[in-house]
């Protein structure tokens, strides 16, 4: 009796395709198409996608996912920034908008429609006898909106050259969702802190600046919980502080608020214990944000008595 001869192996995926390469985990023949490099040999789809599964994602010192190391956060942030400023100036149909205001010498641009209903206004009216506005009349949306919008190019390319410079660097330490929660209870943190302080009739504030400033508060945090040498930070952070005190029309309340609320949220990130960090974490900027709420409430009523 004859033996038959040998049959060619052929790829499990592609049965007409004759193969002698195997997968190096289940096996299988598979052709050209279906191999996927690894680190010894060649392994099938399959194997790669249940390898996947099986091993968990990087996680950064602080608990957040390393695509924070593309920026996504701060570059949509500066856009946001970016787009918010040319609907102002769109709003104000006026050269004034961008320039030829009175901060920084008269070259911080004008107030404009959209920084009249977004800046941090504790209660007042745009016009004399006119309807009254403020977040003490309710209009709490102001505490996030007022983030957003600038008194002009000079004032929004400082902020977001501090914003492109720290944020890059935090949003890869911290991930995108705890970098964004960063952000933005600090900056809500600064505008509260300019609430708190506001005359009845005083003229919105707007900037990024409350958020920036807490996020030098928060890269000084970071740094000193990785054990990084911190001198290159202190001394930008004291020409940012003379700054704030030198130059009219900056809001000094709502920097060191920002710098102040954000520093108290980078400690929650940094310093939250490994085994229930995500956990902390989440309870932690959550009392931050009861205690802003509270003072909110209680300088409301004082404005409305």
């Amino acid at each position: 009796m004859s033996e038959s001869p040998p049959t060619t192996p052929v790829c499990y995926r592609h049965p007409g395709r004759e193969t002698y390469v195997r997968c190096t985990r289940c096996d299988r023949p598979i052709c050209p198409d279906c191999m996927r490099d690894a680190s010894v040999g060649h392994q099938c789809p399959e194997c790669v996608n249940e390898g996947r599964r099986s091993v968990r994602p990087a996680r950064t010192a602080f608990g957040g996912g390393t695509a924070g190391r593309h920026g996504y956060v701060t570059k949509t942030l500066i856009a946001l920034n970016v787009l918010f400023f040319l609907i102002s100036i769109a709003s104000a149909r006026s050269g004034s908008a961008v320039v030829g205001g009175s901060g920084f010498g008269g070259l911080a641009g004008d107030e404009t429609p959209l920084t009249r209903w977004g800046g941090v206004l504790g209660y007042a009216s745009y016009v004399a006898f006119g309807p009254v506005h403020g977040v003490a009349a309710g209009e709490w949306y102001r505490l996030v909106t007022a983030m957003f919008l600038h008194y002009g190019v000079i004032h929004l390319l400082l902020n977001m050259w501090a914003l492109w410079v720290l944020g890059r660097e935090l949003e890869g330490a911290l991930g995108r969702v705890r970098f964004l929660a960063l952000y933005l209870i600090a900056g809500i943190g600064g505008n509260v802190a300019v609430f708190l302080v506001s005359a009845p009739y005083q003229s919105p504030t707007v900037g990024a600046s409350t958020a920036t400033f807490g996020l030098f508060a928060a890269i000084f945090v970071i740094m000193r919980r990785l054990g990084q040498n911190t001198s290159a930070i202190v001394p930008i952070l004291v020409i940012n502080l003379v700054f704030t005190f030198a130059v009219p029309g900056i809001s000094i309340p709502g920097h060191l608020g920002g710098l102040a609320v954000g520093g108290a949220m980078a400690a929650v990130l940094a310093y939250a214990p490994r085994e229930r960090r995500t956990l902390v974490q989440v309870v932690g900027g959550a009392i931050i944000l009861l205690i802003l709420l509270a003072l909110v409430i209680f300088r409301t009523v004082q404005l409305l008595n």
